[in-house]
């Protein structure tokens, strides 16, 4: 091919020399020419109050930059403090510490920590607004607290990756309601503590077994890890914790499972070991990929079942003729030999819960291509803030927050380092700073709890600000505190207002 029709040619596909080929479309949506992305198990209206959520959520956040940008043009003004209040007020929602506006003629405003100190605020309005934006979203998802003691299961704890694309996992990707048989902790690479699962299955366990947990005295308790990949871009912008690399996040996840399997079951007697789940999420377009158990429980890294396929494959099929596909494609893929070849079928409870995540992802890839034109725009990183110690049910989105679950900085060292990481090309390399949310839960129903939370905040906090000294010195890590209480109305209680945002 001459030189004139080569870049003929990268024209039409969109890209000119030095430039990257833009991603294909969604192609679980390319089926026949004129095929209409509209199908038949996917819940429509669910998906159009996700929507409506999400650019809720969003608008807080994406309002930040454009208000700043206002006020640093016009800070040397006459009356500055005045305006920039009536521009917070109408375009943020809320007006900005007095005392950074005030003194801004004299050396400028401090854009960092007005970013900073926004983005928090941003992050308390979602909170205090969760229960009005996600009541529908909970009334609409059918996979509740009943489904799940229904597949036989008292808990499920599940433990993705920390990183932010994943962070929309619950309600979106698994399209489960919050309730209160639901527990999320994420880990860089889907690494979770084995001696802290321990804990929380010996607690709920004890639960179980003195009646704390309705239904659920037959039930048993499912782990589930969730590694991620991307299949447009896989060796830049899959798992970072293992440098993009699929095989090492697969093998790594499932090793974990199969480690807390052993030790407990050495600790507690045989058959004592909670069920294992192994899920891979393609964080482009949010299709999920489910590892079948086999008869014993135990699970091959090749013997999965792709909801991708699925939708390309019922496309255009009736509802019942879709189900039965579902169904038939987990037989095959039970029956598989050679590589992928496991110890029988997948045991009834938990079979009907993959049945129904398949079913339930498939709403999500219509999601994906209906809002965002089948393939994220940014297949990569764009969180707003690092939030570390436990996870807000309140906040629950794609993207919004890269997550490290840990009680102390030096146990989740390396999830915080790859946070850091992620917002030095975020946000340092743009000249902006990193917010830090500490955050932690305690039970009003303990006395003292609330104290030994915030207590955890200060040590957190401290410990953060020690690792990273350089960041803290050069004014360019924001650490902001927030203790919610998991038996009560309180939630994201900021602890000392006044913290280094202002006036560092």
């Amino acid at each position: 091919m001459n030189t004139r029709k080569r870049l003929a040619a990268m024209r039409r596909a969109g890209a000119l020399p030095g430039q990257a080929a833009p991603p294909p479309p969604n192609p679980a949506c390319v089926v026949v020419p004129d095929q209409p992305c509209d199908h038949a198990l996917v819940d429509s209206e669910l998906n159009r109050l996700l929507y409506a959520y999400e650019q809720g959520v969003r608008s807080r956040f994406t309002a930040i930059i454009d208000t700043l940008k206002t006020l640093s043009d016009c800070q040397h003004t006459l009356n500055f403090a005045e305006e920039a209040q009536r521009i917070a007020r109408e375009q943020l929602g809320y007006e900005l510490p007095a005392e950074m506006l005030e003194d801004s003629w004299i050396a400028g405003l401090d854009l960092r920590a007005l970013h900073a100190w926004c983005t928090f605020q941003a992050v308390k309005s979602s909170v205090e607004r969760a229960q009005i934006d996600q009541k529908p979203l909970c009334e609409r998802s059918l996979l509740d607290r009943g489904f799940i003691q229904s597949c036989g299961y008292h808990t499920v704890d599940i433990s993705p990756c920390a990183d932010g694309r994943l962070q929309g996992l619950v309600p979106f990707i698994f399209r489960l309601a919050p309730n209160d048989a639901v527990f999320v902790k994420a880990y860089a690479g889907a690494m979770f503590d084995i001696d802290d699962d321990i804990r929380d299955w010996t607690q709920r366990e004890l639960c179980r077994l003195t009646g704390g947990i309705p239904g659920g005295e037959d039930a048993n308790y499912l782990k589930i890890a969730v590694y991620h990949y991307s299949t447009s871009n896989p060796s830049h912008e899959g798992c970072a914790a293992h440098g993009s690399q699929d095989r090492v996040a697969v093998e790594s996840a499932l090793a974990r499972l199969n480690e807390l399997r052993v030790a407990i079951d050495n600790t507690f007697g045989i058959g004592a070991a909670p069920e294992i789940l192994l899920i891979g999420v393609d964080t482009d377009i949010d299709a999920i990929r489910v590892h079948l158990p086999d008869a014993n429980g135990d699970i091959n890294p090749h013997r999965y079942v792709e909801s991708f396929q699925i939708y390309h494959d019922t496309i255009g099929m009736n509802t019942a003729e879709a189900r039965q596909h579902i169904e038939k494609t987990i037989t095959e893929a039970e029956r598989a030999e050679g590589w992928a070849r496991g110890a029988g079928g997948t045991p009834s409870g938990i079979r009907r819960l993959i049945v129904h995540l398949l079913e339930a992802n498939l709403s999500q890839i219509e999601y994906v291509i209906q809002h965002h034109d089948g393939r994220y725009k940014v297949i990569g990183h764009n969180e707003r803030f690092i939030c570390v110690g436990e996870a807000m049910g309140e906040l629950q989105l794609r993207n919004k927050f890269y997550f490290a679950h840990l009680d102390t900085v030096e146990e989740g060292a390396n999830d915080m380092d790859v946070g850091i990481r992620i917002f030095t090309g975020l946000n340092l390399r743009h000249g902006l700073g990193v917010p830090v949310l500490v955050h932690f839960h305690y039970s009003s129903r303990v006395p003292g709890a609330r104290d030994r939370a915030v207590a955890r905040c200060k040590r957190v906090k401290a410990a953060v600000q020690a690792r990273y000294p350089t960041l803290h010195d050069n004014h360019q890590l924001f650490c902001q505190m927030a203790v919610s209480d998991i038996h009560g109305s309180e939630r994201c209680t900021y602890v000392e207002e006044e913290t280094e945002i202002v006036g560092h």
